[in-house]
């Protein structure tokens, strides 16, 4: 066949199109303003015309190729802005909104590596933006009303989007994602998950990541099924509110990273889902993040009485790199764990474990590679195939990875375009994931590379070692070492970190501690569970002075690391919520000191730290105060005042216990 002839893929605008003309009072979207009852939705015919009018403006003020930033809460702007974009030939840039004092380094970061030229966003978003030096030859675009108008028949360049895959404020690494690479995955997911027109779906993933754009706004769209969207605030604040909305909408798909399921298990009540049928739910997707086997377990049996059925655990396997998703198993195909022996995992070796060994570790297999691509494990340093039963790095090949790095041809290279001694043929991605085969099961056990994963989110732990090492004077420069540890089956985030010779004699060990807390929540919007503080020349290092991780998170789980001072959130075992369970009633309402008292010892259980150690005029953010901990707390606080809802953003606007009480105060008594 001559190239003239050859057959042309429809692109997602193609299939907007269809569906505009095909299906134009169907509708598409639905989003829950409230994350319960307020909803706004869009038709495909409306859609498209929405589309079609924010292409013809960035055709007017952009060129072919050129990148756009997308700065959207979720909601339907964001889904209308990302296929305008498309629509118009301009490559897409998801972001996270900026937040006061929070973000703005990496969004500036990012926006110098793309190189954008225009950002879409809401006008409140704009101002913000306007006051920013840093920005002011970026050309803002804020419509209250898009108006209406057709999509433009456009040769799209091969480029859709760029995916920037970490919290990484030094070096933004986007994934170059073409058209035919989004074409193949959400081809192989809906073959996979078994979607088709009579599947329903509720997410509440973040649309700025590949798992909530692909797997949550696009496929859908793909595969010509309804979709309700909410925030993530709204589901971190009421874990309930996703299993409610997949009960009221009938949702067959629905799903996220492992610490969502595992929220549920510890916030959702019994009495809250006594009521709820979830047996249409027929897939349960599990990915981002290291599966919990024992998470799944307590979630399936929390909703069994729902209806839920554990064979709608779909556990799979992914990365920005390869569009989204590498592996997973049938839809209703029974999940396979192993009982896996640790020390043999040390040695690379998935040897099954005796029935009386409690040493062990439960191996929850992400599937199978999609039918039409290659997946090897691969000795990392020999680049040898590796047998079944041997762990090695997860390498794979097919039209749905990536086309690089961008602008980053030497790491491009390093990961990319990768080939074996003996596949001359096959150019393969390598993960940086760790993982054994056994037949056509892909089990992933660990990561190579030196990335942190916490809440299905990456970080670069020298972006943590940076601001610890700027935090305070009695940290020494470039001596710390910044990893995550598996606690009760969560990655949590530890540092160790040198303090300078000069300041041994006088350190103020707590206020350094504070410093460092501080520091990552205001930087990173984590959490850490331990510090460790040492003498100089305490971290190891190789031979060449480079700082080995891998040693220090050895060590620390060993318990041999020697260090002048320890913090770590396990205090918090001594606390009880024996206080943060009294109730006020309705006619009698908690006064200034009962408020005070529940803020106090609720966050002392969330940032497991002694409730005499907060101070109420202390900044949230001094003691480590993520985001996933105060959208939580908001919601806990609501149900005991007795209020339907807060602002989730109600501890960034009043930044400390003092503040926060005295609103509580001005709009409950």
């Amino acid at each position: 066949m001559s190239s003239s002839e050859r057959v042309v893929e429809p692109t997602l605008i193609d299939i907007l199109r269809d569906r505009a003309l095909r299906q134009p009072e169907q509708v598409a979207y639905t989003f829950l303003v409230d994350g319960e009852t307020q909803s706004v939705s869009l038709t495909y015919g409306a859609l498209a015309r929405r589309v079609g009018a924010i292409a013809a403006r960035l055709q007017d003020c952009c060129q072919k190729g050129d990148r756009a930033l997308l700065l959207y809460p979720p909601g339907l702007d964001y889904v209308a802005a990302f296929l305008g974009c498309l629509s118009a030939g301009v490559v897409a840039v998801p972001a996270y909104p900026p937040r006061p004092n929070r973000f703005l380094e990496r969004l500036l970061s990012l926006v110098g590596d793309a190189g954008a030229t225009v950002v879409l966003t809401t006008p409140e978003i704009l101002a913000q933006l306007d006051q920013l030096p840093e920005l002011q030859g970026l050309k803002g675009l804020a419509e209250e009303d898009w108006g209406e108008g057709e999509l433009p028949e456009v040769a799209l360049g091969n480029l859709a989007f760029l995916q920037y895959t970490s919290g990484s404020t030094d070096a933004p690494k986007g994934v170059m994602v073409s058209h035919d690479n989004l074409l193949h995955n959400l081809a192989g997911i809906q073959e996979r998950f078994g979607y088709s027109a009579e599947s329903r779906g509720v997410i509440w993933l973040p649309p700025y990541h590949d798992m909530g754009l692909i797997g949550g706004v696009l496929q859908p769209l793909y595969g010509g099924f309804p979709v309700v969207l909410m925030s993530p605030l709204m589901f971190m604040q009421s874990p309930v509110r996703w299993l409610r909305a997949i009960a009221h909408y009938g949702a067959t798909t629905s799903g996220g990273p492992s610490f969502a399921y595992e929220q549920c298990v510890r916030k959702v009540k019994q009495e809250q889902v006594a009521d709820l049928d979830l047996s249409g739910w027929q897939v349960a997707f599990n990915g981002a993040e290291p599966i919990q086997a024992e998470v799944l377990d307590q979630f399936a049996e929390l909703l069994k009485p729902c209806g839920f059925r554990r064979e709608a655990f779909f556990p799979c396997y992914g990365l920005a790199e390869a569009t989204l998703m590498v592996s997973g198993k049938g839809k209703a195909m029974p999940g396979v764990v192993k009982r896996l022996q640790k020390s043999a995992l040390a040695r690379h070796m998935a040897i099954a474990a005796e029935e009386d060994e409690t040493n062990c570790f439960k191996a929850v297999s992400c599937g199978q590679s999609l039918s039409d691509q290659v997946l090897r494990i691969v000795h990392p340093e020999t680049l040898q195939v590796l047998p079944d039963g041997q762990v090695g790095e997860i390498w794979v090949a097919g039209a749905s990875v990536a086309l690089g790095y961008w602008k980053r041809e030497q790491e491009t290279g390093k990961t990319f375009g990768m080939t074996l001694p003996n596949d001359r043929e096959n150019l393969f991605l390598r993960t940086g994931d760790l993982g054994f085969l056994d037949g056509d099961e892909l089990f992933v056990t660990g990561r190579l590379k030196d990335l942190l994963i916490v809440r299905g989110i990456n970080y670069y732990p020298q972006d943590i070692e940076k601001v610890v090492k700027n935090c305070h004077s009695s940290v020494s420069l470039n001596s710390g070492a910044a990893f995550t540890v598996n606690i009760n089956g969560v990655e949590q985030l530890v540092v160790m970190q040198e303090v300078n010779r000069t300041a041994l004699n006088d350190l103020d060990k707590n206020e350094v501690v504070g410093s460092i807390r501080q520091a990552i929540s205001e930087h990173y919007d984590l959490q850490v569970c331990d510090i460790v503080l040492l003498k100089p020349g305490k971290i190891p290092r190789t031979s060449s002075g480079k700082i080995q991780r891998s040693v220090c998170r050895t060590s620390f789980g060993a318990g041999t690391v020697k260090g002048i001072w320890y913090w770590t959130s396990a205090a918090s075992q001594e606390v009880t919520r024996v206080h943060s369970q009294v109730k006020p009633t309705k006619i009698e309402l908690p006064t200034e000191l009962e408020i005070q008292d529940w803020l106090i010892t609720n966050l002392a259980i969330y940032l497991k730290v002694p409730p005499d150690e907060i101070d109420v005029n202390q900044p949230f953010a001094y003691y480590g105060l993520d985001s996933s901990v105060a959208v939580s707390l908001t919601g806990d606080l609501a149900e005991w005042l007795y209020l339907k809802q807060l602002d989730p953003m109600l501890f960034w606007e009043y930044p400390n216990v003092e503040a926060l009480v005295q609103h509580l105060v001005s709009i409950h008594l």
